[in-house]
């Protein structure tokens, strides 16, 4: 077995530990740091639940190998929070009703966050639709999880998804 170690920065902290070549990032997560809201759906980065930021992007975690992010920056999100209070995109997400099983819902917030973070501006329900296709939802039909991305945009959390992305 070919181990390795790296560091990384996860939710603003740096984190060292030797690691086997190929254990993947979502299971680096999930089972060396404990950080179990990444979740494991399809294993072939389909249906977004193990949705992480790398350096600022969306990143499926499953398809990462945690060696890959040696030196680099990742955001779960356990990491969106702050001393307690929801980030306004899963504020917004809970005022809507937004899941049910919650399985989908870390790989949701991290994409939503993502989307706005990075500036996409949707005008319809068809576009918020087509920048959250890379996620998966088998319980709600999507209707309320538009209703709180359009909640997310609508409270201007624009500037607060571009401020936290830059630690």
């Amino acid at each position: 077995m070919t181990t390795r170690e790296i560091t990384v920065t996860v939710n603003g902290r740096d984190r060292t530990a030797t690691v086997e070549a190929r254990r993947t990032l979502a299971d680096f997560l999930r089972e060396d740091l404990g950080l179990t809201g990444t979740h494991l759906g399809c294993e072939h980065g389909v249906c977004g639940a193990c949705t992480v930021m790398l350096d600022g992007e969306a990143a499926r975690s499953c398809l990462q190998l945690a060696v890959q992010v040696d030196g680099h920056e990742i955001t779960t999100v356990e990491g969106l929070a702050k001393d307690g209070v929801l980030h306004p995109v899963q504020q917004a997400l809970r005022e809507s009703n937004a899941f049910q099983c919650g399985f989908c819902t870390p790989g949701f917030v991290m994409s939503i966050y993502s989307m706005i973070a990075e500036g996409s501006r949707p005008e319809s329900r068809t576009q918020i639709r087509r920048e959250l296709s890379g996620n998966t939802c088998r319980c709600t039909g999507y209707q309320q999880i538009i209703d709180g991305v359009e909640r997310a945009l609508a409270a201007g959390t624009a500037a607060a998804g571009a401020t936290e992305t830059e630690h």
